[in-house]
């Protein structure tokens, strides 16, 4: 096994072992990319206060997410496609996230079924829910998740409609891949990928082929899920889905503090502050920007979680100190999953948790829930150049 001390060394790895239309679809986002390159860089503007001679000892990173006791203030994001990435990638996710401690987040859109991750898990996983048209698909698939053991619904807000992704279109993404001649010359290097799936018999959208009416092909599903998302998702609808789930709910997709004042009045466990990996509109703020006027604007009213752009354990420390409850990875999972399975997946969580205590201890802190904005240097203009 090669030596991993980064999830940019995870990244590489998995750049040569991904089949390129799969690595073009984590690693891009909409239109010109802007936000989805900022969510990164804009981590970098914010800076640690160094501490010393304190006690470092006995320090731990454990909290809880909206109520689940966690390792550290990290949760698996829903990630389409990712047993696309790697034979069954879903199942080994989850079962890295559940034997390290942090809850794993299961896509609509995955590739493995929400019955097979549940039957390679024990611990229960939260449920991530693009809502359709078609009510009686959006009461069963709920009614699954729930008879899955699943605890947790995460309602995504921010896609009504798909921003577009040129890579995506260039590329005839699709699961399985459409075997053109560009696609089986790619394949061709990508040996690794090729023997997993032939080793596995998940390779469509399990949420959805055999579930929706008139979706029993990939072809078919490609022109449902385009003509199925429900523009009309307003916060009245969001609160009759909460209703049908009855349970504990995070809403996420949210960027604006208006926005996240209604998400507070609905009763959720939690929101996400996230633009969708710069996924939908490009152009919008980065999501750790967006962090701290939201905060503002909602108080103690409901628990605050950031997702996008995090690739390390200080950029955890940073979104936790400023004043998040609980974060997101989607890309950096996804990078050790491509890389190299389960054994990927844990080593990014490793990464992670490693940068993540060492750093919180170099500034003077022994918990997690004792990070605060005093162990920030935040430039004075971050959340205020605009008007």
């Amino acid at each position: 096994m090669p030596v991993i001390t980064s999830i940019d060394d995870l990244h590489r790895l998995y750049a040569r072992r991904a089949p390129k239309m799969f690595y073009d679809y984590t690693e891009s986002g909409s239109w010109t990319e802007q936000t989805f390159r900022d969510n990164i860089s804009d981590f970098s503007e914010i800076r640690l206060r160094q501490k010393v001679a304190v006690d470092m000892s006995g320090r731990s990173t454990a909290t809880t997410m909206a109520g689940r006791e966690v390792s550290m203030p990290v949760a698996l994001a829903p990630v389409g496609l990712t047993g696309m990435q790697h034979a069954d990638g879903e199942i080994k996710a989850a079962r890295a996230a559940e034997k390290f401690g942090v809850p794993f987040t299961l896509s609509t859109m995955s590739i493995c079924s929400i019955e097979d991750v549940a039957e390679h898990t024990d611990t229960p996983f939260w449920f991530q829910l693009y809502v359709m048209k078609d009510e009686d698909f959006l009461r069963d698939i709920l009614r699954r998740a729930r008879d899955a053991g699943c605890d947790t619904l995460v309602l995504t807000l921010d896609l009504q409609i798909l921003g577009q992704r040129h890579k995506d279109l260039k590329n005839g993404l699709s699961a399985p891949p459409k075997l053109t001649i560009p696609t089986m010359l790619d394949l061709a290097t990508k040996w690794r990928w090729g023997l997993g799936m032939l080793g596995t018999k998940r390779r469509k959208f399990g949420n959805i082929v055999g579930h929706a009416k008139g979706v029993s092909d990939t072809s078919s599903l490609m022109s449902w899920t385009a003509e199925q998302f429900d523009p009309q998702l307003d916060w009245k609808k969001v609160e009759r889905i909460m209703d049908m789930w009855d349970g504990k709910v995070i809403l996420k997709g949210v960027l604006d503090p208006e926005d996240a004042k209604m998400a507070a009045k609905t009763g959720a466990a939690a929101i996400i502050v996230s633009n969708h990996g710069g996924r939908q509109l490009d152009g919008a703020l980065s999501s750790i920007r967006m962090l701290q006027p939201i905060l503002d604007a909602v108080g103690d009213d409901v628990e605050v979680h950031m997702d996008g752009g995090i690739r390390s354990g200080q950029d955890v420390l940073k979104a936790v100190a400023m004043g998040a409850r609980g974060t997101y990875i989607g890309r950096a999972f996804v990078y050790g999953l491509g890389a190299m399975g389960e054994a990927g997946v844990t080593r990014a969580l490793e990464v992670i948790h490693k940068e993540l205590d060492t750093s919180m201890a170099l500034c003077g802190e022994r918990q997690i829930a004792d990070m605060g904005r005093d162990n920030l240097l935040i430039p004075h203009d971050f959340t205020g150049r605009w008007a």
